[in-house]
């Protein structure tokens, strides 16, 4: 009862703020009707609000809910689908830092998650956090039983509870906006509520993030590049995280990398291929690389690497749409408008009755503005938001991994040219996706298939058969309902039976060749 009376004064709160903020007025000044609009100042605060831009006032307003609030808009950022362009550059200025909570409530926190006393198990704990942020707040200390220094992130008290709170709110007026804005359905806010639910729900689980923080570092075990810490796992649980801890500089202070000898240029281009290799190589992208969660080793100075942390929210893309998106980079590489409008109409990631045309000239006149500046001046990141901005109109729907991908692309896009002003991703870029697609189907891949894959391949091989003369029994019964669709059925029955004897041919064919690897493995 209690948590329902504070739900209706935190929905009462977000209404007030809509109208005090002028986020009401967005719609109605997008009205094409002229009344709509002039009804925009009945609110008294839009006459003081409306020469702010509609993404500045949204970004005051989620600041004004609180952290909650603000990792919403964190998400938004991330959703370029169904949030224009110059929305998402006010909501990437949100920034996740609180006010510590007590370090005694963090000690009481370790213990009972950990079932120990702290001095069994650590020294020289320290009282005031490294950082404090929304969801938890990092402690450095030492093992007690070695010298290693450690990191200690700890869960806010009662986080789980208020999470829940308002996750319940943002569904509420997630269907107060549906109910009373008839173009609601553009801004899919469902599938995007959802989608905010289920990252925090995995950021509250911090086992969650130390399990994606061991993968990443086995992926670059054998890597110069980038250095992932330690976790410990006898000291982790769902609300304590203990890790390594790391010394590196801040990706943003070149001054102290030009003092140490690094090579910006080359740190840059490696920042790139860590890029590419999480995405192609490893299929598994740490998805939330700001320049607060990613350093430079001090160590590697002929090598320059860097050092990640905060793996909480990692991205991984199914083997299709990690094909399509290789094929997209090339294709807007190679300004293959045509190419790229067929893919776009062809992976269902725009309406399947878009006319190509009309889709091409799109792309075209999103890309070759930008086309025009040198290539060290062109952010790829950036072109993929305008590209994905431009092509709503025509139903965009991509799979959030993937949006999330660009949105991670930008931050190492732009932390690169931070680095080193002249890094070229595109001459990176490029060889390195026409090497992997070529690779998708070279005698190595198709064997490395055929050996990960072959008791499943013998599974289906065996009952295909069975299965095809059950599909042409069917064929059968339908034929014999009627003749509405008796040559359609025909048709498909005698396409299927010239098909059988190359369909039993391929599958001897699957069956000898995995018996030959099966063999070679003996």
């Amino acid at each position: 009862m209690i948590n329902f009376l504070l739900s209706i004064v935190d929905i009462c709160n977000i209404f007030i703020k809509t109208i005090r903020f002028s986020v009401i007025n967005i719609p109605l000044e997008n009205s094409s009707i002229r009344i709509i609009r002039m009804l925009g100042f009945l609110n008294p605060f839009y006459i003081i609000n409306r020469k702010i831009p509609p993404g500045q006032r949204i970004t005051s307003f989620l600041e004004s809910l609180g952290p909650m609030f603000i990792k919403f808009g964190q998400l938004l950022s991330t959703r370029s689908d169904v949030v224009p362009a110059e929305i998402i550059g006010f909501l990437n200025t949100l920034t996740d830092q609180c006010k510590p909570f007590p370090a005694s409530d963090a000690r009481r926190i370790i213990e009972n998650s950990l079932n120990i006393r702290l001095e069994d198990v650590f020294k020289n704990f320290e009282e005031t956090p490294l950082a404090a942020a929304s969801l938890a707040q990092v402690h450095r200390a030492q093992l007690i039983d070695s010298s290693d220094q450690i990191v200690i992130k700890v869960l806010r008290p009662g986080i789980h509870q208020k999470v829940h709170r308002n996750i319940g709110v943002i569904k509420i007026a997630g269907s107060l906006v549906n109910m009373f804005y008839k173009e609601s359905h553009r801004l899919k806010l469902k599938e995007v509520i959802g989608d905010y639910e289920r990252t925090i729900k995995q950021e509250l689980d911090l086992k969650v993030e130390a399990a994606n923080t061991s993968t990443t570092r086995k992926n670059f075990s054998d890597s110069d590049l980038l250095y992932i810490p330690k976790v410990y796992w006898d000291h982790t649980a769902v609300d304590v995280l203990t890790l390594e801890e790391i010394d590196g500089l801040a990706c943003t202070d070149t001054s102290s990398m030009d003092k140490l000898g690094i090579d910006r240029k080359v740190l840059a281009e490696n920042g790139v291929k860590i890029f590419l290799d999480q995405v192609f190589r490893d299929n598994f992208f740490h998805a939330d690389m700001h320049p607060g969660n990613i350093f430079v080793s001090k160590k590697n100075i002929h090598t320059p690497s860097y050092i990640a942390i905060d793996c909480a929210i990692v991205g991984s893309l199914t083997q299709e749409d990690q094909y399509n998106l290789a094929r997209m980079l090339q294709a807007t590489l190679k300004q293959d408008y045509h190419r790229l409008a067929k893919l776009f109409i062809g992976t269902g990631w725009v309406n399947a009755d878009t006319n190509q045309s009309d889709l091409e000239q799109t792309l075209r006149a999103t890309c070759e503005p930008i086309f025009s500046k040198p290539l060290s001046e062109i952010e790829f990141g950036k072109l993929l938001l305008y590209l994905f901005d431009s092509t709503r109109q025509f139903g965009l729907s991509v799979q959030p991994s993937l949006i999330l991908l660009q949105k991670t692309l930008i931050h190492i896009e732009g932390m690169g040219r931070e680095i080193y002003s002249d890094l070229d991703f595109w001459g990176l870029a490029e060889p390195y996706l026409d090497e992997w697609v070529s690779n998708q189907y070279s005698p190595t891949k198709l064997k490395e298939f055929l050996e990960q894959n072959k008791y499943d391949l013998m599974d289906k091989a065996t009952s295909l058969p069975g299965d095809v003369f059950d599909l042409l029994d069917n064929i059968k019964f339908l034929a014999s309902d009627g003749k509405k669709n008796a040559d359609l059925v025909a048709n498909m029955q005698l396409a299927l039976q010239k098909q059988r004897k190359w369909q039993n041919l391929t599958i001897i064919t699957l069956l000898g060749i995995i018996m030959i690897l099966l063999i070679n493995k003996l």
